[in-house]
């Protein structure tokens, strides 16, 4: 997402097939935001499902800390509005912070809580060793942390960070001779909302969410109650609230009920930032769709370690742009 902005270098299509050992193949970059990975791993199914690649690499990368300061913030802020949004100095913590106080106005919730969403990324963090924060988060510590955007805090926003995965598709019938355990990609759903929040017709419903995971599920034959393992996009907790509610696991106004409840563990009813999600694991931005993806796959094989959720056989992904201006959706069976 940020390559131009904070390493003056695009073009990372070419960059990287060159420094792969790679030189000469098709190669692009694709970019939708912090969405940019699941919107890349999309344009690999269907190149692959196509018939025209037979083997598709796709790479989620970004260096963050090229920068630091105020300019890490402006080109964050670009998955924003810049004509509506960003002109009046709009970032993506005082976006995160108009949900999040328009969502506790309106369902009459209060800061402390969200704090199980944080709870539980930082408890699976600590026993996941690439995470970025591997310590542990009292419920009482989340409320009374420094505030970013009130009331968004330091316990609440995901920290950026410098991060990179890959994934390998392939055909079905190719697949088993490659790796002992392939994991099949069941869905692969895109769609897409206004980026301003005030262009949206309720900026408290994720409309792409909805519609990307409402076509996932047809694609996949299944439905929210077939899904082991959800890794969703908790920039910051109102997203993973908002992000649960749309996806059809808990009512309008709910979806902090069930991080409060503790269905959202790895032993719960739908186990979600399983590796530590983007609060504890960290936010690669462009990256985080493929490392959602890279910890899908490993849930399903069994080999999550610490972080395993016992009997994984169906996980969804869900990769976010923005405040949810894109949505990428993706179901795997084991």
């Amino acid at each position: 997402m940020l390559a131009g902005q904070l390493s003056n270098q695009n073009h990372l299509g070419a960059l990287v097939a060159d420094f792969a050992g790679l030189r000469g193949i098709e190669a692009m970059t694709v970019e939708a935001a912090d969405a940019s990975g699941g919107a890349a791993l999309r344009q690999a199914v269907l190149a692959v499902e196509s018939g025209l690649v037979e083997t598709a690499l796709v790479v989620g990368v970004e260096k963050v800390t090229d920068e630091t300061g105020s300019s890490v913030l402006a080109a964050l802020a670009t998955a924003l509005d810049s004509d509506y949004e960003v002109i009046h100095g709009q970032t993506l913590s005082g976006a995160g912070a108009l949900l999040m106080r328009r969502y506790m106005h309106t369902y009459g919730v209060a800061l402390a809580d969200f704090a199980g969403f944080s709870v539980n990324a930082h408890a699976n963090g600590a026993v996941n060793p690439r995470a970025m924060f591997r310590n542990r988060l009292k419920p009482e510590a989340f409320a009374a942390a420094p505030m970013v955007a009130d009331p968004v805090s330091l316990f609440d926003e995901a920290p950026t960070g410098d991060g990179a995965a890959a994934v390998i598709v392939t055909r079905a019938d190719r697949a088993g001779d490659m790796v002992a355990q392939p994991v099949r990609i069941a869905a692969s759903a895109l769609a897409t909302d206004a980026l301003a929040l005030h262009d949206r017709r309720d900026p408290l419903w994720l409309s792409a969410a909805e519609a990307s995971a409402r076509r996932a599920y047809a694609a996949a034959g299944i439905g929210p109650d077939d899904v082991n393992v959800f890794e969703l996009h908790d920039s910051f907790t109102v997203m993973a609230a908002l992000s649960l509610e749309a996806c059809g696991f808990a009512a309008r106004g709910e979806g902090w009920q069930l991080a409060r409840d503790g269905h959202i563990r790895r032993d719960g009813r739908i186990p979600i930032s399983t590796f530590g999600g983007l609060k504890a694991r960290g936010n690669p931005v462009g990256a985080t769709g493929i490392y959602q993806i890279v910890e899908l796959v490993q849930q399903l094989r069994g080999k999550a370690g610490d972080c395993q959720v016992p009997g994984a056989r169906v996980g969804m992904a869900q990769n976010l742009g923005g405040t949810g201006a894109t949505a990428v959706t993706h179901i795997l069976r084991g």
